[in-house]
């Protein structure tokens, strides 16, 4: 099968990356000098699960230079850029492609399938850590490398023989893979410590050890988290395990010195995920009648600050 990945930082570049290693075909869609520093050097990942690899000729290109139809597209950028994103499929994929996002975003498959509906768009989510060192490489500090995506209730499954490929795929790859029928859940729990970590972050412009003391800092974390959980319960999702307690434990895992890359973007002035991380948590909430008055006053806070 055709590989295409969207965006090809610390997610897509290890995503990518591993399958590449295995012999699939995979190209990379980038920009700027990590475009450059590929298609000179190839991509490098420095990973603590597999070790350190490189592949050689490696295809890379901008969304503008893509000429393919790919059977599965990956896309791995932040949700202020789904705009280019639906261009792109709009141009290039097809009735046969599998899209899978994996966003920080809950809910983004299906706001790429409302604007795409020519191409199968699944909802997905990841654990890992990883980033950009330097153009052309990716360092994975850690071995924690699991990827979810399903199809959403209700969806056309006529693509349920690729999905499960690609669950192959990536398995053979040395990614934990999970094609499952629990998406819905599976992406809300990844969320229900994402945003609350970025929105109680981004209104303390606070760090990670903040979090992990007693006060109003980690109050407002955990008030946070049973609200995506209060969500959940409105969209049909139960959660057997505490949220709280799990996000607890991920919490007291970060380092002391740690922010969101919400609150990192903010900082720099540029365009962050507020949008998706928090006022679309509300416009949700009020779709379906729940009350969620931490995040109606973060939302509202932001929205009085011009953060974007």
């Amino acid at each position: 099968m055709k590989y295409a990945v969207i965006g090809a930082g610390g997610t897509g570049g290890c995503i990518g990356g591993y399958l590449a290693r295995q012999g699939n075909d995979v190209t990379l869609i980038a920009r700027g000098a990590h475009l450059e520093a590929i298609r000179e050097n190839g991509l490098t990942v420095r990973s603590a699960r597999t070790g350190d690899f490189t592949v050689r000729n490696q295809k890379a290109c901008t969304m503008e230079e893509y000429r393919d139809t790919p059977d599965v597209v990956f896309v791995c950028v932040k949700y202020y850029s789904l705009g280019e994103t639906i261009d792109f499929l709009r141009r290039r994929a097809g009735k046969d492609t599998l899209v899978i996002p994996i966003l920080n975003v809950f809910g983004t498959g299906e706001v790429l399938q409302t604007a795409c509906p020519s191409c199968t768009v699944l909802d997905g989510c990841v654990y890992i850590f990883s980033m950009i060192q330097e153009p052309g490489i990716i360092r994975q500090p850690t071995s924690i490398f699991r990827v979810f995506f399903g199809f959403r209730q209700g969806q056309d499954r006529r693509l349920e023989a690729v999905a499960k490929k690609v669950e192959e795929d990536l398995r053979a790859a040395g990614i934990d893979a999970y094609f499952t029928e629990q998406i819905l859940k599976e992406a809300l729990q990844k969320f229900s410590f994402v945003s609350p970590m970025g929105a109680a972050g981004l209104y303390y412009d606070a760090h990670g050890g903040d979090f992990m003391v007693p006060g109003e800092k980690q109050d407002t974390f955990f008030a946070l988290v049973r609200e995506v959980e209060r969500l959940g319960n409105a969209l049909g999702v139960t959660f057997e395990e505490d949220l709280v307690e799990i996000n607890r434990e991920i919490m007291m895992g970060l380092t002391k010195d740690s922010t969101t890359s919400m609150q990192r973007d903010v900082q720099r002035g540029g365009e962050s995920e507020i949008d998706g991380l928090v006022h679309r948590v509300v416009r949700l909430a009020r779709e379906k009648n729940v009350e969620l008055p931490v995040y109606e006053k973060i939302s509202a806070w932001a929205a009085e600050k011009g953060i974007r």
